[in-house]
């Protein structure tokens, strides 16, 4: 896995070099912003494979890059990491809902952090055919290709995270899933969110699909589905 580009950014020098140093020592190449600017302008014209993102930024912050980025179809899948000093659940909520792939507060481990930075990239590597499909039901159509979500032939907007959760349930028509399996199946396990934050994204995709919204079904005492 070593050998992958990172952008770190920070407008602290001494975390951006301890970060530097930790993912060189396992192989990785890195290139380093202090601004927002910086951090979007060098996103796009280096294409890393990673963004590890603070959130407290001079100029445009860490959650205004996070959102230009996942709304731009050339970066939308650049798996972005945040890294900020920010702990409270609220902004840990609000950087995932964005997109973010994961969360980390600081004071950090640098065992801790590389340790992510790894799942992230396995995470982000090439999806098998079954996850590159394109899913119809119910004249909800999703096309992971093109990141496009239509409902009757008409274009739905959706967050990343709302993306990935109307995928998992597509995929699976019928079957029931817990709150914690849903965290699980789209981000991964040790995913720092919140049973109510499922449960927030639930009623904001129903809201955005409209009449179709009721197709994604709430099993009272367990969790949600997709109707068959």
């Amino acid at each position: 896995m070593a050998n992958e580009l990172i952008l770190v950014v920070d407008d602290d020098k001494d975390i951006r070099e301890l970060v530097k140093y930790n993912l060189e020592k396992d192989g990785f190449r890195v290139l380093c912003a202090a601004t927002g600017e910086d951090a979007l302008a060098t996103a796009r014209s280096q294409h890393p494979e990673l963004m590890i993102l603070d959130l407290m930024l001079p100029g445009i912050d860490g959650l205004n890059v996070c959102r230009l980025l996942k709304n731009d179809p050339d970066t939308a899948r650049l798996p972005i990491l945040m890294l900020s000093a920010k702990g409270e659940e609220a902004d840990i909520v609000a950087g995932l809902e964005l997109g973010a792939d994961d969360y980390v507060t600081k004071p950090f481990s640098p065992r801790v952090l590389m340790a992510r930075v790894r799942a992230v990239l396995r995470k982000a590597a090439p999806a098998p055919d079954e996850d590159s499909a394109v899913l119809q039901r119910h004249g909800i159509r999703l096309d992971p290709g093109r990141r496009e979500v239509l409902v009757d032939s008409q274009p739905v907007e959706l967050t990343f995270t709302e993306f990935s959760l109307l995928q998992f349930l597509l995929r699976r028509p019928g079957r029931v899933f817990t709150r914690n399996q849903i965290i699980d199946g789209i981000r991964g396990d040790d995913y720092p969110v919140t049973q109510r934050a499922v449960d927030v994204q639930i009623l904001s995709l129903r809201r955005k699909l409209g009449e179709a919204g009721k197709l994604v079904d709430t099993v009272r005492g367990v969790g949600y589905r997709f109707k068959e």
